[in-house]
């Protein structure tokens, strides 16, 4: 019982203090990484999207916690599956159901793609189509309520490598710290002066590029998994002006 006085003590001190947050979850990633295990059936690695969403919903389990809500660790093993879950069927509705490598039979060695009509080609592009449409459109109606358009967010894409590499540490920062998403979420602003003090980059920077920066930090912040892959093509086909 004293135990649990504890936590609900440390809770409710993180729910005002970041950096009591920030010592909350370092203190509990243990916990955090045994929930992601327990989902995935193995062992997260360190920078793996799931263990980052995980560690974020730990965070909002924190934000949200009362005590009438019953034992805190219980809400919080919740939200984290809850979380995977959510983030587990936007990743299958990008994929298909049934793997074409598979083989179609014990008897029959051939996978079931190489006995498929040539139209399966057209048929998956017409469902990656539709899935990256769908996607673009949620993260178009997201950035809506930042005051943002993709348009912005294009003409506010760093041009030089250095810069790109700036905002790639800000945003490992960030996803490092998922209280700071949680905040940039529910204030709808740019949490600017922990970002360039956290990641050691230069807050004139940020600021220049702020819209672009609101764009990562909300695709990494909700499984937007086709922008993502688009916007680490970006970073490495970017050159310097």
């Amino acid at each position: 019982m004293n135990q649990e006085h504890q936590i609900v003590r440390q809770v409710q001190k993180a729910q005002g203090d970041s950096r009591a947050a920030d010592q909350l979850i370092r203190q509990y990633l243990p916990f955090i990484k045994s929930e992601t295990a327990r989902f995935l059936k193995r062992p997260p690695d360190e920078n793996q999207d799931e263990l980052n969403i995980a560690m974020f919903a730990f965070y909002e389990s924190i934000l949200s916690y009362r005590t009438e809500k019953g034992a805190f660790f219980t809400l919080a093993s919740t939200a984290i599956r809850n979380r995977l879950i959510d983030y587990a069927r936007k990743e299958q509705r990008h994929k298909s159901l049934l793997s074409l490598d598979l083989p179609s039979s014990q008897d029959d060695s051939r996978s079931l793609g190489e006995q498929l009509p040539d139209r399966s080609d057209k048929m998956n592009e017409v469902l990656q189509i539709t899935a990256a449409r769908t996607e673009i459109e949620e993260f178009s109606h997201q950035l809506e309520s930042f005051g943002l358009t993709l348009s912005d967010i294009a003409d506010n894409c760093p041009r030089q490598e250095r810069t790109m590499d700036a905002c790639m540490k800000v945003l490992d920062y960030a996803k490092s710290h998922p209280q700071l998403l949680v905040q940039m979420i529910h204030s709808k602003k740019l949490p600017l002066a922990q970002l360039a003090a956290g990641s050691g980059t230069e807050r004139k920077t940020l600021e220049r590029h702020r819209k672009y920066l609101v764009a990562i930090l909300l695709a990494y912040t909700n499984g937007f998994e086709i922008i993502r892959g688009h916007l680490q093509f970006m970073k490495r086909k970017e050159k310097p002006l």
